[in-house]
């Protein structure tokens, strides 16, 4: 029998009694936030085989889980909101319309408890409402119902001071958020991708995080899709001026639930150790360490993260190969720098048919998605460039769309059926629809 052993702290080995012929299972390490109360996050971190070769170096993956409780308990954090609403001369007439109304829906789903402010953006940036408890909300729809359109659009200046109507009342007990509608490219003040999309990121490391709305087929769903990406909120495509309420009531009701805040992944890798990539996430590399951050978590939802691994070559024996940690605020407790920790397991052996029947179901499918990801970008990016003819962007999704179906990725997949009915009809909403799709997947957010 192999010898069992495992490293701790991540240089020294030692002997582990629970490891080994009847004990831990080495492909799954499970733990609970919060003591085991139903409150907080579980981790679940699954290698992507219960084997790895011994006598030489090999790469595998890590898929690391954390799940929401689904249980009403506790109270939700107060909501610090700031609608920045473009006001430019295109969304005149039934869009701006629509907004209003929207607005209005917001207004009636928050509390007083809730801080609320309105920014509005053409050329120039109004403040139509400074930060205030939502108290008279009949005078924060008359606010609303006076906006009037403009002319040009200045997105960057509408970021920065919603970000500011936010950050004038934080307080660590708030989710703070700012949510952006635009329904055109940048056109005025600072017109550049990555200071926009830096203007994000920038926030988020502040606590305050972005949901970018996209409007119509004119606006530029990169940056957009930047701004969430960069942000930590969300990416919506609004194709017609009526869903536009519909959008807003989903994004409400998702922070409304929101269990888990500023969520961050660490992983500490043992000797022998690199992370490769993780997939769909820019990560942040220290001296053998891995740092992630994640979107919030809202009641019940899941969230995969996804790591490849190269494991260097070691005796035979089982060994923690990396020890992950969750940090997060919890919204239903109130209790800050929560932390849940799980252990990243590889049993090293010498037989490679023990590797060839050791692969996990779960993480091989979390694998294929990923790549049903980076699939639909050389898609999108074929049609955008031309180099692929509609029918031959058509089997392409219809492959990538098969495969989500198969992993049980049905909202994605009905994203991508979506789009390949805007190629056969010659819809100009393609590229839009993929991109939140991509997101999606990258992002490894779902619902129980």
């Amino acid at each position: 029998m192999d010898q069992t052993r495992i490293i701790a702290p991540m240089g020294e080995a030692t002997q582990l009694s629970g490891f080994g012929g009847g004990g831990m299972d080495p492909a799954r390490t499970v733990a609970l936030g919060g003591g085991g109360m139903a409150q907080g996050l579980a981790l679940d971190v699954i290698s992507g085989n219960q084997y790895a070769h011994a006598g030489r170096s090999s790469a595998d993956h890590a898929l690391i889980q954390l799940t929401a409780s689904g249980m009403v308990a506790g109270r939700r954090s107060p909501l610090n909101l700031c609608l920045v609403i473009d006001r430019s001369g295109s969304m005149e007439g039934e869009p701006l319309e629509y907004v209003k109304r929207a607005c209005g829906h917001v207004v009636d789903l928050l509390d007083q408890n809730d801080i609320l402010s309105i920014v509005t953006f053409e050329e120039r940036v109004d403040v139509v409402m400074p930060a205030r408890r939502v108290m008279n909300k009949g005078l924060i729809k008359e606010h609303l119902n006076r906006i009037q359109p403009g002319n040009t659009t200045n997105i960057y200046d509408g970021i920065v001071a919603g970000a500011s109507q936010v950050a004038s009342v934080r307080s660590e007990g708030y989710i703070n958020r700012v949510v952006v509608l635009t329904d055109g490219e940048p056109t005025a003040g600072v017109k550049d991708y990555s200071s926009i999309v830096g203007c994000a990121a920038e926030q988020r490391t502040r606590g305050i995080t972005t949901t970018a709305l996209g409007f119509g087929p004119e606006y530029n769903e990169e940056l957009l899709a930047g701004l969430a990406r960069r942000g930590g909120g969300n990416y919506h495509y609004i194709a017609r001026p009526e869903l536009i309420p519909e959008v807003f009531r989903t994004e409400l009701e998702q922070l409304l639930t929101i269990t888990a805040k500023n969520v961050r992944l660490r992983m500490i890798l043992g000797k022998w150790v690199e992370a490769r990539q993780v997939y769909g996430q820019q990560p942040v590399h220290g001296p053998r360490t891995v740092e992630i951050q994640v979107p919030d978590l809202e009641r019940g939802a899941t969230l995969s993260t996804l790591v490849e691994l190269e494991l260097g070559r070691r005796p035979a024996g089982t060994y923690r190969v990396a020890r992950v940690e969750a940090l997060y605020d919890d919204c239903t407790t109130g209790a800050f720098n929560q932390r849940v920790e799980g252990d990243l397991v590889f049993n090293f052996v010498t037989d490679p048919s023990l590797v060839a029947r050791g692969v996990n179901g779960t993480v091989q499918r979390e694998l294929e998605v990923a790549r049903a990801g980076r699939s639909l970008e050389r898609t999108m990016m074929g049609i955008k460039t031309h180099q692929l003819s509609a029918a031959m962007a058509v089997q392409d999704l219809q492959r990538t769309q098969m495969l989500l179906a198969q992993a049980g990725r049905s909202d994605e997949a009905a994203e991508v059926t979506q789009a390949i009915q805007g190629l056969r009809s010659g819809s100009g909403d393609v590229e839009k629809t993929l991109i939140g799709t991509i997101i999606d997947i990258d992002l490894g957010k779902r619902k129980s």
